[in-house]
């Protein structure tokens, strides 16, 4: 699976394109960053509440090619533009980090 793929679900939204071809090999949920760079995997989508810069730059890090930002939380310009450098696609959805993670599990086989 590609990121793009992830837009098939009418949940999620594009905030910030990147890398919309980086491959996705599953997910990872957190909200403490200094976890998030402990755990989080090359190739993970994270999905997060968090939506400052600092998330782009853990993303970065690790090699996440995506992050979803759930609850309805809306990024920054100084997010968005920072992850447009990086490569780094941010999604958006209104589902809480539960529901968005269920349906990537049923609905996408991540």
């Amino acid at each position: 699976m590609i990121v793009r793929d992830l837009l098939e679900l009418e949940e999620l939204t594009l905030i910030q394109k990147g890398d919309m071809e980086a491959e996705v090999s599953g997910g990872y949920m957190g909200d403490l960053l200094s976890v998030v760079m402990g755990e989080a995997q090359e190739g993970q989508v994270w999905i997060t509440i968090q939506s400052h810069v600092n998330i782009v730059a853990v993303a970065s890090l690790k090699g996440v090619p995506a992050i979803i930002i759930a609850h309805g939380y809306e990024p920054d310009e100084e997010t968005c533009k920072t992850a447009e450098e990086e490569g780094i696609v941010l999604l958006g959805t209104k589902l809480d980090p539960f529901s968005i993670a269920k349906k990537l599990v049923l609905e996408k086989n991540l």
